[in-house]
């Protein structure tokens, strides 16, 4: 009897699935054999001794949500990272209609996240300040977010600072205001000498949701930087992940499950 039009088309698929599957894990376990690799301008580096990098998070939870593979990535090297997060009052609309206030959670949980990740609380600093409130809605000002993070930069000496692309990653009003606020700093000199700009790359929504299978890709295209975790510190990122208990909502479970940010971060130079 003839196979109907779907006798081999998920069997094949099913296979095809598999095979990609297995590639990506193998390259994974390859990209990282010895627990201590990160490519870094095209290159692959085994120690970043001497680096004070600075991520630069518009949110609590930012940090483990899109940054943990360049976080765990630059600490295996033995780079030094802090984290400078803009924000810790939550003002955002919900279902209810009603705005709530959780900043001194969010600092706490983001202090425990970021101990997972491997970066003392002496290293995380929040910037409270009336006019950068947590708002999908709101674009801080440029000069004034520039002005907060710049001292920051010269106070300890960074030489290298993270943080979003102008996509934003989920497009999120206040992440592209932290790559306008770095992108000034950078097209008007006012960044120390020898401190460098990386911005997390923002992919498509397919790519985005296919976690380990977008591996394979993201060696495969060009970027200036890159980082991709192992098994063991894929979970990592999600325990740190899970410190964020006031913001996990269902649909941040499935985004632990799918998200390739939580195994893989291309960045570019700014």
């Amino acid at each position: 009897m003839a196979a109907g039009p779907w006798g081999w088309g998920l069997p094949a698929l099913a296979l095809l699935l598999a095979l990609l599957l297995g590639g990506a894990r193998r390259l994974r376990r390859r990209y990282a054999a010895d627990g201590a690799r990160a490519s870094l301008r095209g290159r692959v580096v085994a120690r970043a001794d001497g680096v004070r990098a600075l991520l630069v998070t518009a949110h609590p939870d930012d940090e483990a949500m899109f940054f943990a593979p360049t976080v765990l990535g630059l600490g295996r090297a033995g780079a030094r990272a802090a984290v400078l997060c803009c924000s810790a009052v939550l003002l955002c609309l919900l279902f209810s209609g009603n705005y709530y206030n959780q900043g001194e959670i969010r600092k706490k949980e983001l202090e425990q996240s970021c101990f997972l990740l491997g970066i003392p609380a002496s290293d995380v600093t929040v910037i409270d300040h009336r006019d950068l409130p947590d708002n999908p809605a709101a674009e801080w000002d440029t000069q004034l977010l520039a002005t907060l993070v710049l001292k920051h930069i010269e106070a300890n000496n960074i030489n290298l600072v993270v943080t979003f692309d102008a996509g934003g990653v989920s497009g999120h009003a206040n992440h592209i205001s932290l790559y306008n606020a770095l992108r000034c700093l950078h097209s008007e000199r006012r960044l120390p000498e020898g401190c460098c700009v990386f911005v997390l790359e923002s992919v498509n929504l397919f790519r985005k949701y296919i976690s380990i299978l977008d591996v394979p890709i993201s060696c495969l295209l060009p970027r200036d930087a890159l980082f991709i975790l192992t098994e063991e510190e894929t979970e990592q990122a999600k325990r740190a992940m899970r410190c964020h208990r006031s913001q996990l909502l269902w649909f941040r479970h499935i985004y632990l499950l799918f998200s390739r940010y939580m195994v893989v971060n291309s960045l570019r130079l700014l």
